[in-house]
């Protein structure tokens, strides 16, 4: 199950270890995770407060790989992660997407140095939700007046992509589901149209609208079959301006990109619960089995003593 994450772990932790050392380091460490993600560290014992930073990372969309690097939005969102400790390098050290300076004499050193660190730590998290963000903020006003409806194709992870199609008044994102077990297809599927009468009761309706459906939705004709095949249905979300506004589009963003994450999470502890069940009742059967055969054996023994 692969959850995303605002920050990495290993990321935070060697510059926390910058950060904190009594004495200089010497450091041209490689972190790879998540996939294809890889950071590179480096830091020199001459200069000990300044570290660099190289980040290659797949993107959610090839449309979003341009000649001169990032795009413009995603450069803005990573500047103002720590604008006083962060400064972009360009161009970016070869084979990287990204190149940070970071200046450790301008992080204070009382308790917020953590968090400081911790956005630092999070910036590839920043580069692929940037990269949603802006789709859902910019309509492409050209596509949606002539109608062409093209659906985007976002995958951050192997296996676990997600189609985006923008229309006039929402945007529908379609989640094509896929497991390898046939007792998760069971389970999902009692899920997803759990959700979907949730979804639609009155206390939820300002919620996006969820529906699920076994087959494609038309909106996908015309996608490569690898993409559509499945065994787990597709899961639809639709996404109006109401959603997007102010503080709910980041929390619009983190839930899209973790939706397979959480599935998969809610599966795995089902089962989890129906096995303890399932075990707990095969505990008390073979108590009471146990409990009626020793029951059993006492009229014997003093029918022999009678004898």
């Amino acid at each position: 199950m692969a959850c995303f994450q605002r920050e990495s772990p290993a990321l935070k932790e060697i510059l926390l270890r910058l950060y904190r050392a009594e004495k200089p380091l010497e450091i041209d460490s490689h972190s790879h995770e998540f996939g294809s993600v890889e950071y590179h560290i480096q830091a020199s014992a001459s200069h000990p407060q300044i570290a660099y930073l190289s980040i290659s990372t797949p993107l959610l969309h090839q449309e979003f790989v341009l000649s001169t690097g990032l795009p413009r939005y995603t450069l803005e969102m990573v500047r103002g992660i720590c604008p006083d400790v962060v400064e972009i390098i360009e161009p970016p050290n070869e084979g990287y997407q990204l190149t940070l300076r970071l200046d450790f004499s301008r992080i204070p050193r009382k308790k917020d140095a953590g968090k400081m660190i911790a956005s630092i730590a999070s910036v590839q998290g920043v580069i692929l939700s940037s990269q949603l963000k802006d789709m859902l903020v910019n309509v492409n006003s050209l596509e949606v007046s002539q109608g062409m409806f093209r659906p985007i194709r976002l995958i951050y992870h192997p296996r676990e992509l997600f189609f985006v199609i923008r229309q006039p008044e929402k945007i529908t994102a379609v989640f094509p589901m896929r497991f390898k077990e046939d007792t998760d297809v069971i389970i999902s599927t009692a899920f997803f149209q759990e959700l979907m009468d949730v979804g639609s009761s009155k206390a939820f309706e300002k919620a996006p609208r969820c529906t699920w459906s076994p087959i494609p939705p038309p909106e996908l004709r015309g996608e490569p079959i690898e993409d559509l095949s499945t065994n787990g249905g597709f899961v639809s979300f639709e996404i109006t301006s109401r959603h997007v506004e102010g503080k709910r589009l980041e929390k619009t963003v983190w839930n899209l990109l973790n939706f397979h994450a959480f599935v998969k999470y809610h599966v795995k502890s089902t089962r989890g619960f129906i096995q303890r069940r399932m075990r707990q009742r095969l505990e008390n059967l073979v108590e009471v089995l146990n409990k009626i055969g020793t029951e059993d054996e006492h009229p014997i023994k003093k029918k022999s003593r009678g004898m």
